[in-house]
């Protein structure tokens, strides 16, 4: 299997899609295979987050590792998702104007390159709403 073709089975990474437990009802992503609640009795189901969540704190990235450096000062963010799970993402604004708190909505962005043929890697960042 090429890289490429890798990358683009990896259906949670592009859609925001994880992971639901019918017996507890909580939310996973990244996806689980077990619930850490209700274990075994736990039935999980693959769920699609519409996306949509708010700021639950940032930093601004004013010194970027390799790669990166072009896109500085970037936000990064704890998003938490209005199902419930937490993720780590770049919100796409000013600096000036992230807040916790923040409402904020999933895009698909370029997240970077690498290798030797230069490929480009894809991704989910939010912007504000």
């Amino acid at each position: 299997m090429t890289v490429a073709r890798f990358w683009r089975k990896q259906v949670h990474r592009y859609n925001l899609v994880g992971t639901h437990c019918n017996e507890c009802g909580e939310y996973f992503y990244p996806p689980r295979n077990m619930c850490p609640t209700c274990r075994r009795d736990g039935k999980i189901e693959p769920h699609k987050f519409n996306g949509a969540g708010e700021v639950v704190t940032y930093t601004v990235i004013r010194t970027a590792a390799e790669g990166f450096v072009h896109q500085t000062p970037f936000v990064l963010a704890i998003v938490k998702l209005d199902e419930g799970p937490q993720l780590t993402s770049q919100i796409v604004c000013d600096p000036e104007v992230a807040y916790i708190g923040m409402k904020v909505k999933p895009v698909f962005r370029r997240i970077g390159q690498s290798g030797e043929r230069d490929i480009i890697h894809y991704g989910t960042k939010f912007v504000p709403v």
